[in-house]
């Protein structure tokens, strides 16, 4: 059992954040209900949509998918809200809000049929933990975006002027524990993309993130209130809450995750395996559809309409504003740093955004290793092979007239280089490992 599996959630009440936290298991049995998640559809699609010709047949017409508060969300919500599913002919796409990523996991073990989803808007390492642990067959059929996530630390700790480096809190850390306290980072999953970044840029630091500090699973949008209260230190997280912590002069931001990593995979678009199977003409649709959506969402021209769409109540709930700024790639650290249309701001479909390369699930699964969420036996590349559909992403691609120059024709991104000079060679995932100083493996 991992240290997660003891650990419990932190939930903070909406109505009185400063007043109150929840605390709820985060067992690895899903003690967290299926029927949580806020089930009510959302929005009609455009109105005055008409079917294309390059529809496919598709075997039904309706999918339940699934989704966090998270600006990565946009392509599922914008592939409804503008009508890119009704257009490909799945008129009867419900994209539901889900309370927490073990919501998320736990209506895609029971499906729509259930009573749950069928896909959703997921964290990469996701599909393959169900796959592998839950055993939920899943297929990751997109990456939904890369860069975009933020490290954010309490005022309290400004004076360390953490950045990208990390090592300024391993006295701050040592301290706590020397008074029989503990430093508690909020991530959001067990084993998810922020767990990984956070448990990264710790260890380059010298930081050993399952000894010297306390990890807490924390729902994305609860995170600022757990700030607010105290009783989370930093955190690792999507948009739009690192920047409301700064807006509300809560914390400030360590760093972008694009400067951690450049290009970074992060959320995905994965459905269950079996529902993909018996729809294929549907997934295929489905795909069309959100891969249409990212190319919208990356369009510069379309930022404000995709912020305001997203920040409504039966999405986000948040001001538009807490979202335009880093969506556009100016970010306000908090701290007195600026940056003005950051390069490495969240992508959903420039620099093949879009495309899964199993190289970098790869990555997930090697990480997944290191901290002991998977066994070191563990058949990296045929559990790849299995759940990475990125021929299905090929092929979508092609039906919406994607050019082929747009379209990798490599599975792999190539060896790739983390910011500090950690090399990581696909081919050579067990050398990556043995590299490593601070492991469970």
């Amino acid at each position: 059992m991992t240290n997660f599996s003891r650990r419990k959630f932190i939930f903070t009440s909406t109505a009185a954040a400063a007043a109150s936290i929840l605390a709820h298991g985060c067992a690895s049995n899903g003690s967290n209900s299926a029927t949580t998640g806020d089930n009510a559809p959302s929005a009609a699609p455009a109105a005055n949509v008409s079917k294309v010709a390059n529809a496919p047949k598709v075997e039904t017409t309706k999918a339940k998918l699934g989704f966090i508060p998270l600006t990565d969300a946009a392509p599922l919500i914008i592939a409804k809200e503008k009508g890119f599913f009704a257009k490909y002919g799945m008129t009867d796409v419900e994209v539901i809000k889900q309370k927490s990523w073990p919501v998320t996991r736990d209506n895609l073990k029971i499906g729509s049929a259930g009573g749950g989803i069928d896909g959703a808007h997921i964290l990469s390492p996701m599909p393959y933990l169900m796959t592998i642990n839950d055993k939920v067959p899943m297929y990751l059929l997109a990456r939904l975006n890369t860069n975009g996530q933020a490290i954010s630390v309490a005022n309290k700790l400004k004076d360390l002027k953490v950045g990208l480096e990390s090592k300024g809190l391993k006295a701050a850390a040592d301290k706590a524990k020397a008074d029989k306290k503990s430093m508690k980072v909020a991530i959001t999953f067990p084993g998810g993309t922020h767990d990984l970044w956070m448990r990264y840029w710790l260890a380059a630091g010298g930081i050993n993130p399952d000894q010297d500090v306390v990890l807490e699973p924390v729902p994305p949008p609860q995170m600022v209130a757990n700030m607010k209260v105290g009783t989370v230190d930093a955190f690792c997280v999507g948009e739009p809450w690192n920047a409301q912590l700064v807006s509300q002069k809560l914390g400030y931001t360590a760093l972008v995750t694009g400067e951690l990593w450049k290009d970074h995979p992060e959320k995905a678009f994965a459905m269950r395996k079996e529902w993909v199977d018996n729809n294929p003409n549907a997934a295929q649709a489905l795909l069309m559809a959100v891969l249409e959506a990212q190319q919208w969402c990356d369009k510069a021209e379309n930022k404000e309409e995709m912020c305001k769409i997203c920040a409504d109540r039966k999405y986000f709930n948040v001001a538009a504003a807490d979202i335009l700024e880093r969506a556009k790639g100016n970010i306000d650290y908090g701290d007195g740093r600026t940056q003005q249309n950051f390069g490495d701001r969240m992508k959903y479909w420039a620099d093949n955004a879009s495309y899964p390369y199993k190289s970098h699930d790869t990555w997930f699964l090697t990480e997944e290793i290191r901290w002991g969420y998977l066994p070191k036996d563990t058949k990296v590349k045929e559990i790849v092979d299995q759940v990475n559909k990125e021929d299905l992403w090929k092929k979508a691609a092609k039906a919406i007239g994607v050019a082929d120059a747009e379209i990798p024709t490599s599975t792999s991104r190539g060896v790739e280089t983390f910011f500090d000079g950690v090399k990581f060679d696909p081919e050579k995932p067990e050398a990556y490992l043995s590299s490593l100083k601070i492991k469970k493996v």
